[in-house]
């Protein structure tokens, strides 16, 4: 069979990229094609077979002289790449549970069916060790960045923390950085510390360490550090518009849950109701940085 004939279909994960995404999302089909480019190496020709165009209209489409707008056409570009149902979605498509194969047997497109009414939940990651290398990554080029913990010393009190090595930028850019640590003298506190089996005296000096080496860092960068009174549920990582969620439990430290990445999109629950609580939290806290 002639390569040009070969149906196209991304890895997975590059359907994950936030580009992809945000593409997706503005419905820039030449972004997307560059993409798949990239992440398959398919020819324009193949592009053109696979979606149903001329290869100069693909052409077209990849340098900016054609948009696509028709209804139809997001259709056969999303089948002739084979998207899955969360990529779809962002696309403002219907899902769909199958699609069909070279044989035209129906092929399960496994979770991303479960995922496909909400587009916004990139990734689930086991734990924050296994996000890490993804939120270095991104929190390398953000201009803001807002954190909800409880102490906060894995993720941004210490110099060997997940996002402290991310707030000095080498192009002098001040980085705006808010963080929300829990009042080490509230009742809520003593709860937390018998959850983790530590004393009241150590959770509450590890927040306060936390506070005076976020204080060291206000030359290098815009901090702001505020006490909260609640007990602790979420933690919270957000890189200007992707956000990093996890829980506290009576079971488990932060670092320790389930984390889901979260992507902003223009009706996406899960990133604008923790944003909004996260801003209704900050306006009721003490700031003491």
């Amino acid at each position: 069979m002639s390569s040009a004939l070969v149906p196209i279909e991304l890895p997975d994960w590059a359907w994950q990229r936030a580009e992809v995404r945000q593409a997706l999302r503005v419905r820039d089909i030449g972004a997307v094609f560059r993409c798949v480019q990239q992440y398959s190496g398919a020819s324009q020709s193949r592009i053109a077979t696979a979606t149903g165009m001329t290869q100069a209209r693909v052409n077209e489409i990849l340098n900016g002289r054609r948009q696509v707008s028709r209804l139809d056409v997001f259709e056969r570009v999303a089948d002739g790449l084979s998207m899955p149902d969360d990529a779809r979605c962002l696309l403002g498509l219907a899902g769909t549970r199958h699609v069909f194969g070279n044989a035209g047997l129906a092929r399960d497109r496994g979770p991303a069916w479960d995922l496909a009414a909400f587009p916004e939940i990139v990734r689930v990651y086991s734990a924050q060790a296994v996000a890490a290398k993804e939120i270095r990554r991104q929190a390398a080029k953000i201009k803001e960045l807002d954190v909800l913990a409880v102490r906060g010393l894995g993720l941004i009190g210490l110099n060997d923390s997940l996002l402290r090595s991310s707030l000095v930028r080498e192009d002098g850019q001040r980085l705006r950085v808010r963080v929300l640590l829990l009042d080490p003298d509230c009742p809520a506190l003593a709860v937390r510390a018998a959850e983790i089996g530590e004393s009241d005296e150590s959770l509450a000096g590890g927040i306060r360490l936390a506070e005076t080496r976020l204080r060291e860092l206000s030359s290098e960068c815009d901090v702001q550090v505020y006490r909260y009174r609640l007990f602790p549920t979420w933690r919270l990582v957000r890189l200007d518009s992707t956000m990093f969620v996890s829980a506290f439990d009576a079971g488990w430290e932060g670092h320790e849950s389930a984390t889901y990445e979260v992507i902003e999109t223009s009706y996406g629950p899960l990133y604008r109701g923790c944003r909004r609580m996260f801003e209704a939290m900050m306006t009721e806290s003490v700031r003491t940085v």
